[in-house]
């Protein structure tokens, strides 16, 4: 249970929904819990759109959002049930979860296929969420067909049912692309945990030891943090696993004179972090390690100095892409002149991904990057990742001294109304830095 609840963000971005669907209708469900094995579940992680709008984490949980002169926000959840509590865990049941988190009305979710045609009667439209995917969608959109149809039989008494259905998660995606004060600052927070674990791992890691004992301690810092989960599966990739772009096996034994690159972030209150970094097992780059390394580097900052509001979302991953092709030329990877490079894209060889994404709910959050074919510009609020990389894999076009070598360098930034600010920035970066923090 969380006895203090802040509830302010979450009426305030139901406001911005009610003026989005004007007289009509949205429903978001939240997710379904899903079986590990047997009887046994999976640890219940909440749908990030509906609990953007409610704060409530609970399953088995509906959110209704009636516009126009009704202008209601209404809760279906789980009634209290003392018995279930003992096995399960608290409840908050409708009439607490109603006064607690600022719900107009709240109802047991049983409640919610009797009263949902009331809901659609006379409502030109329909938000709710198109192709999610899932048995728990097929059977929610069976819900609301069938209130649908019982409404469409009400005709002759007047009623007519929502002849439109729009899709609730695209409407949402446009407010989740600019993260509210509230947001930014959990955000801050998921940050400065996973910059912690990162830290961590280079202190502790060490040659000989199994991937496996990195990702143990990264998880140990995440959790006594408060951050009980990863924001996605840990990446700690050693030696040749580093040019695997998502790898999670961690079961290599590392060896002195590897290179280890962690992916990892962590979920806190609901907000990813998303974290790269690229050190030496034993503490100290060799040449040629230290030569991709900063190769990298210079890219993420040329990178970050483009990050600013007013730029199209993709001029950075442009950026990224000559500032590494020039690397390739300069290292002997790469033959010919830069625009032939640029235009052939033999680049591509060693850097494939894009230089980076949306980050908030979701570790690759919602909203759009291209509207109408255009690039998406960046304004202050979003918050993105910064993640150049360089993957040398083994190849007669490669000389040997650069065989898997892998490197990625990437931070959690924030487009600021006067440029950016790095979220993660105190996860050690530079050459310098680095070695310092794997000093044992």
């Amino acid at each position: 249970m969380n006895a203090a609840v802040e509830v302010s963000p979450y009426v305030s971005r139901r406001e911005r929904l009610f003026a989005a669907i004007g007289d009509n209708v949205a429903i978001l469900p939240t997710a379904p819990e899903l079986a590990r094995n047997r009887d046994t579940d999976f640890l219940y992680r909440h749908d990030s759109y509906f609990y953007y709008l409610t704060g409530f984490r609970e399953p088995q949980s509906v959110l209704v959002v009636l516009g126009g002169a009704e202008r209601k926000a209404i809760l279906f959840c789980r009634e209290k049930n003392q018995e279930r509590e003992i096995w399960d865990g608290f409840r908050y049941g409708p009439d607490a979860a109603r006064e607690i988190f600022a719900f107009d009305e709240a109802y047991p979710i049983e409640k919610l296929e009797e009263l949902l045609p009331e809901y659609l009667k006379n409502r030109g439209t329909l938000y709710a969420p198109l192709a999610m995917g899932t048995t728990h969608a097929s059977a929610f959109e069976a819900m609301l067909n069938k209130a649908i149809i019982s409404v469409r039989n009400m005709s002759r008494a007047g009623f007519s049912a929502p002849d439109s259905l729009v899709d609730v998660y695209k409407v949402v995606d446009e407010m989740r692309l600019i993260k509210d004060p509230h947001e930014i600052a959990i955000m801050r927070r998921s940050a400065e945990i996973a910059s912690l674990a990162h830290t961590r791992a280079m202190r502790t890691a060490r040659p000989n030891q199994y991937e496996y004992q990195v990702e143990a301690e990264i998880a140990h810092e995440f959790i006594r943090h408060g951050a009980r989960t990863p924001a996605y599966n840990h990446i700690v990739a050693s030696g040749p696993n580093a040019c695997v772009l998502h790898y999670n096996d961690s079961s290599r034994q590392m060896k002195d004179g590897d290179l280890l690159l962690i992916d990892s972030g962590c979920e806190y209150e609901g907000y990813a972090s998303d974290i790269t970094r690229t050190f030496p097992v034993n503490g100290k780059f060799t040449g040629p390690q230290k030569d991709v390394y900063e190769a990298v580097l210079k890219a993420q900052y040329a990178c970050m100095d483009v990050l600013k509001a007013g730029q199209p979302f993709h001029k950075y991953h442009d950026v990224a892409t000559e500032s590494l092709a020039q690397s390739m030329l300069d290292l002997g990877l790469l033959k010919g002149s830069l625009a032939q490079v640029l235009e052939e894209k033999t680049y591509m060889q060693f850097y494939m991904h894009r230089a980076g994404h949306w980050i908030g709910m979701d570790v690759h959050d919602a909203g759009a990057y291209r509207i109408n074919g255009e690039s998406q510009t960046l304004r202050a609020g979003m918050v993105v990742t910064n993640e150049p990389g360089l993957y040398i894999r083994p190849a007669e076009n490669v000389p040997e001294h650069f065989w898997n070598i892998g490197v990625r360098i990437e931070d959690d930034v924030l487009i600021t109304s006067n440029g950016n600010e790095n979220l993660t920035i105190k996860t050690p970066k530079t050459v310098a830095e680095v070695e310092a923090a794997c000093v044992r």
